[in-house]
């Protein structure tokens, strides 16, 4: 997506001019219109933006706000996250990435609402950490924490968390 041969400055300022500005549904239309395939849209943070997406054919969202990378003054993804599944929960798939890092946080989102969760850091930190075998050993520890919240709470599915974890 970026021509080839740039230096790291001419990169720099590519990355700039590429991904200044807040998205909007002029600058996101084109590419709904043109990508006929299941679509989401990442980094929603407001009401606004998921009736955007609604309107433009989206088939999912993911409430982010980058893991506090673009603006770490701004609202965590998990406040974010509470109005927009009381709103649009069944309008569209309501997915959550962002301070996600454990199986106990992958609970608390989909007790929160949320029909799908993302995790960045915990992978990276884990094939950092112990190479190949990394990915492989983080979803161990994902699924037994989990696992472990499920029996704790008495919850036999994840579908059932916001019935037994967060109300």
């Amino acid at each position: 997506y970026m021509p080839k041969d740039l230096n790291m400055a001419q990169l720099g300022q590519f990355m700039n001019k590429t991904f200044s500005g807040r998205l909007n549904e002029e600058r996101i239309a084109p590419i709904r219109d043109k990508w006929k395939g299941k679509l989401v849209l990442k980094g929603v943070a407001s009401e606004e933006d998921v009736e955007m997406a609604i309107r433009l054919g989206f088939d999912g969202v993911i409430v982010s706000n980058h893991g506090g990378r673009q603006l770490d003054a701004g609202q965590s993804a998990i406040a974010s996250l509470h109005p927009i599944v009381e709103k649009y929960k069944g309008q569209i798939k309501v997915m959550m990435d962002s301070g996600i890092r454990s199986g106990v946080d992958v609970a608390r989102t989909l007790a929160s609402g949320a029909d799908f969760t993302f995790l960045g850091r915990t992978f990276m930190y884990s094939v950092a950490a112990l190479g190949n075998q990394g990915g492989n050993h983080a979803i161990s520890l994902l699924k037994i924490q989990l696992q472990q919240v499920m029996e704790q709470v008495c919850c036999e599915r994840v579908e059932d968390f916001p019935n037994h974890l967060i109300k």
